[in-house]
């Protein structure tokens, strides 16, 4: 290779002359590149260029081998381990001044070593596109949109017959000017045909984007169209405790039942940071969430608002990091990714749902969202919120334990009640497509009473398998150990693993038999079940399936917020931060499933996420019921979720895994290797864990053994599970592991890598 390396962590002496030097002759810049060995390079500096513009968190372009790449100065130093002659300079300077700060590169430094990842990938990875290719730091010319005079004036509702220009007209009316970009980004369709109208009415101008962004000011109105609400005393209790907080970094856990109105505490305790003229950062788990998200912060706020994620364009991304980093945005809303957003004034960070497992990466850079936000707060001195119904165990242990404060959420707010729950007992009874008789019965009594119904189902597809009724055969995936799903619309034949999609098959392969039967349910024709039974009845589906299309899932939310009677049907998409007031009955078709889950989490998450969904009935005025479908009416654990709730059930969980010494009590890594000869993995992990096995006698060591699922997208898949009692013990023995896996001469024979903290051992 051309380039000289330097390994990783080494000391650094970070350049902070902030007055014009000369390059010392003997300075060598370390850089992070986009590369998969964990270290930084040496590289000499380019000539001409004064000290001061060599700081941590530049772009540089660099010689690597044969190619030309932009990384990243991570810091430099008087010495290299390497000759002299051998080490290259530096092509260009790409940013006159450091693209990130030094509290976000010490986020990203800690990151990819806790993690073991490449600090060069890590970086690359979490930037707009635009950025990483070594385009300027500047957003693209957009067209602004603002409201005439006469557009000022007009009456949104006389627009009731164009609901897409009122939509506009109203978002205008909140803002003094916005690009078509960020119209298109909060509203969830495309605005071109409704400005296009409005403009030609005289109703919208248009102008360059850079001559009309500015940003708000602490005298500027700080409320919107929407006024605080009344609080309850127990929200009132929570503002008050964590705003009388003594100021710099605090964790604070809200713990609030489903609809007791964490998001107004959010909001009420986000109003003094703003006045306070500080940046806001709320993470939310899922893309679904963040327009509506968004309106109710625009309704509340005269501020910026802006999202991040990676649904939107990366023109979109890059004018969201760059408001966010010029202190533009006042408030920053986003998924996991947006915990590397740079803030130029920050305040808060508030992590809604913290449970959820979207906040773990599981692939490539496996970083947890929630994770890095507390210790992004640490670094920045400013507190966070972790807000949920469901606390994980590690957080609720936290706060058990004193680590974080804890405040408490326990009535829903407003009139609404909780909801009364069912446990349906399905021994004996008549089946019909999942559904039993006296269940279609409930649904139709919601259904006449002018109330709305969710059926939850965690399996989308028309049905999980595709069976030979007269020898048995199963339409399997030839890359993975699993069936192949049914689609019906449109027809195929799907794996959820691999993505591998073939045509639906009309006989046997094995005998062909025209008998082919499918087996067991999925939301398809949970659908369609209950559009039979029910034909007078609207029925949405709402899965990746039927939301795939741009706008899909925010129409079907539209047509459901009128509140007409319907019938949603849904995966865990539904369980997650909506609010349907007009939803009276919950149903849970099969529950099942996490009550004998190999997995330790797997009971953890089974009670999340019937607590989640559930949590969507009787939102409104009139009392929900929540109906579960179960072989297992007796069971301690359902029965302990159902009549006692999620917190004594998950402070039970936390003394189960306290005995078994299982995480939150302990720590976790999961080194995984996979190849399409299935020993090559299995002797490369147990080669590693010879050679760890003989240095770190705390660390306990399970494997190497096949995955739960051991063929996945053609590969054979090993794993090997290392545990220790204290954080330390695990970091050092996963160093060993990782350099013993990149000096390993099968190295690059196999696909491997290390989960730190998995919550999937699949």
């Amino acid at each position: 290779m051309d380039v000289t390396t330097g390994c990783h962590p080494r000391p650094v002496t970070a350049l902070t002359h902030r007055t014009q030097e000369k390059v010392p002759p003997d300075l060598f810049i370390q850089v992070a590149v986009p590369s998969p060995l964990r270290r930084t390079f040496d590289y000499k500096p380019p000539r001409g260029v004064d000290a001061e513009q060599l700081q941590p968190g530049t772009r540089v372009e660099v010689p690597f081998g044969a190619r030309k790449l932009v990384g990243i100065i991570s810091g430099c130093s008087d010495k290299s381990d390497f000759p002299v002659n051998k080490i290259k300079s530096i092509s260009r300077l790409i940013d006159t001044e450091p693209l990130l700060d030094e509290k976000l590169m010490q986020l990203y430094k800690w990151a990819a070593d806790y993690y073991q990842f490449p600090l060069g990938q890590a970086l690359q990875t979490s930037l707009p596109a635009q950025l990483r290719k070594g385009k300027p730091a500047k957003e693209s010319v957009d067209i602004c949109w603002q409201l005439t005079h006469q557009g000022k004036d007009a009456d949104p509702d006389a627009f009731r017959k164009a609901p897409r220009q009122q939509q506009v007209i109203s978002l205008l009316k909140k803002n003094d000017s916005l690009t078509s970009s960020e119209i298109k980004a909060q509203l969830s369709f495309s605005p071109s045909a409704c400005l296009t109208s409005l403009l030609e009415k005289g109703l919208v101008k248009k102008t360059d984007s850079a001559n009309t962004i500015k940003a708000s000011t602490t005298e500027d109105e700080l409320y919107g169209d929407f006024q605080p609400l009344a609080l309850n005393q127990q929200q009132q209790d929570a503002v008050a405790f964590i705003s009388a907080l003594p100021g710099g970094f605090s964790t604070t856990l809200l713990e609030g039942i489903t609809g007791s109105g964490k998001t107004e505490v959010y909001l009420q305790i986000i109003a003094d940071v703003l006045q306070a003229g500080r940046q806001v950062l709320v993470l939310v788990p899922e893309i679904s969430l963040t327009p509506q998200t968004i309106r109710r912060f625009q309704e509340r706020f005269n501020r910026n608002v802006v999202a991040f994620h990676s649904g939107l364009t990366g023109s979109q991304r890059l004018t969201a990091w760059l408001h966010a980093r010029s202190g533009i945005a006042d408030i920053v809303i986003g998924t996991r990714s947006a915990i590397f957003t740079p803030l130029a004034r920050p305040g808060l960070i508030i992590v809604d749902e913290e449970h959820d497992n979207s906040y773990k990466q599981q692939d490539g850079f496996r970083y947890s969202g929630r994770d890095l936000a507390i210790y992004r707060a640490r670094l920045l001195d400013i507190p966070v919120i972790l807000g949920t119904a469901t606390p994980s165990m590690e957080s609720l242990n936290n706060a058990l334990t004193g680590r974080y404060h804890y405040q408490a959420l326990t009535e829903r707010a407003g009139d609404a009640l909780h909801p009364s729950f069912r446990l349906l007992d399905l021994k004996g009874q008549q089946i019909a497509e999942g559904l039993s008789e006296s269940l279609v019965e409930m649904i139709r009594s919601h259904l006449e009473n002018n109330n709305q119904v969710l059926v939850f189902l965690n399996r989308r597809g028309f049905a999980p398998m595709l069976l030979c009724r007269e020898c048995g055969w199963i339409a399997t995936c030839p890359r993975c150990d699993s069936s192949y799903t049914l689609h019906r619309n449109p027809p195929a034949l799907s794996c959820h693993h691999c993505e591998s999609i073939k045509p639906v098959i009309n006989e046997c392969l094995e005998c062909g038999s025209k008998d082919l039967a499918a087996m067991g349910i999925g939301t398809e024709k949970t659908e369609q079940s209950l559009g039979n039974l029910f034909p007078d009845t609207t029925v949405y589906r709402i899965d990746r399936d039927s939301t795939r299309k741009r706008d899909s899932l925010h129409n079907i939310l539209e047509k459901v917020d009128s509140g007409k009677p319907c019938i949603l049907v849904g995966t865990q998409m539904l369980s997650k931060g909506h609010h349907f007031p007009a939803v009276t009955l919950v149903v849970i078709l099969d529950a099942d499933g996490g009550l004998f889950s190999a997995d330790f989490r797997g009971q953890e998450q089974m009670g999340q996420l019937i607590t989640q969904v559930a949590g969507r009935a009787g939102r409104g005025k009139t009392p929900g019921e929540v109906v579960i479908q179960t072989y297992n009416s007796t069971h301690p654990t359902l029965q302990a979720l159902i009549g006692e709730g999620y917190g004594p059930f998950a402070r039970k969980l936390l003394e189960e895994r306290k005995l078994g010494n299982l995480p939150p009590f302990s720590y976790m890594a999961l080194a995984r290797a996979e190849a399409a000869n299935r020993s090559l993995p299995e002797r490369f992990l147990q080669s590693a864990k010879d050679i760890i096995s003989s240095t770190h006698g705390k660390l306990r060591i399970l494997g190497p053994l096949p995955s739960p699922m051991e063929k996945r997208g053609g590969l054979f898949r090993f794993q090997l599970l290392l545990e220790a009692d204290k954080r330390s013990i695990l970091q050092q023995g996963l160093h060993r592991l990782m350099s013993a896996m990149e000096e390993h001469p099968d190295q690059r024979k196999v696909r491997w890598s290390v989960d730190v903290d998995p919550v999937d051992f699949m």
